[in-house]
């Protein structure tokens, strides 16, 4: 019997390229990091602890950067829970059930990724400023929401609310409604279901969503300096805080508190990568699944 020798072809490597374009590509790769994000990182350190371990940690003790640092926690605090909420709420109704409306919903959630963060803060000043429409109002009842706190959450709130939303949405549309339906056949009640079934499922990417929503909300500058007044101790977060130190020339100081914003930007950074991993690992990545309202950023 004659048998015919057959041959598989040769896999074409995915990395074809010669050895020097891959490294020319790297090392710009490299070059552009090094250039654009490590050396401006490292300059803001250097230049905090330029005159002194003492002069560092002495900006600190300012009452005004306290009061920045009290103020950027309080907001973070006020937005991020309540844009949980929101994301939690949105997400579930999105992925769970039809309605009218569904699809300009997910349009609104997108909308401050559109909309310039100064632009918001001009639109909140519109609404609730002295001359706005709620305005006359307001004052009639003592009642101060622009150049004051409640101003700088609802401007924070506003660049912020999407990021729980975006991570959670295509996840739970991935997931489908299929063990919502076998828990509620077993007898669960919405509650149940929600806290026992669909939140354990998505705990991964409310976790990562809320790590960026933080981000943002303690490091939003656009928004919150138009709303604020820049009043030092009262409405000055952090970030403006850094804004008015260096405008007067003092730079120690405001390199330090660029510094601590740079910290949290690491911390933040590691806890991020760390909820990318474990999602990896649990989920698929809600990151790579597209969802109605189009292709994650």
């Amino acid at each position: 019997m004659r048998t015919v020798a057959t041959t598989k072809p040769a896999r074409r490597s995915t990395l074809s390229e010669p050895v020097w374009v891959r490294w020319l590509l790297i090392g710009a790769a490299l070059s552009f990091l090094g250039l654009f994000l490590l050396i401006p990182l490292a300059a803001v350190f250097v230049e905090a602890f330029r005159k002194g371990v003492g002069a560092y940690f002495a900006a600190f003790r300012d009452p005004a950067a306290l009061a920045a640092i009290k103020l950027t926690l309080l907001v973070a605090a006020v937005a991020v829970p309540l844009n949980c909420v929101f994301g939690l709420a949105a997400s579930w109704a999105i992925a769970k059930f039809n309605f009218i409306g569904k699809h300009l919903l997910i349009t609104l959630i997108d909308l401050p990724f559109a909309v310039s963060p100064v632009i918001s803060g001009l639109i909140y000043i519109l609404l609730y400023g002295l001359n706005g429409w709620f305005g006359p109002w307001l004052a009639e009842h003592d009642i101060q929401i622009i150049f004051a706190v409640p101003g700088i959450v609802l401007a924070t709130l506003f660049v912020t609310f999407p990021f729980v939303a975006r991570e959670v949405i295509p996840l739970m549309q991935a997931q489908g409604a299929e063990d919502e339906e076998a828990a509620v056949t077993l007898g669960a009640s919405g509650w149940q279901t929600f806290f026992r079934v669909t939140l354990p499922n998505v705990k991964w990417a409310v976790l990562y969503g809320v790590i960026l929503c933080n981000a943002r909300a303690m490091g939003e500058f656009g928004a919150v300096s138009v709303v604020s007044g820049h009043i030092r101790g009262k409405t000055n977060t952090l970030p403006l805080h850094v804004e008015i130190l260096y405008n007067e020339y003092n730079f120690v100081a405001a390199f330090a508190a660029a510094s601590l914003l740079a910290i949290l930007a690491l911390a933040t950074l590691a806890l991020k990568s760390f909820v990318e991993w474990r999602t990896h690992r649990t989920a698929p990545n809600p990151l790579e699944i597209p969802y109605e309202g189009g292709p994650l950023a």
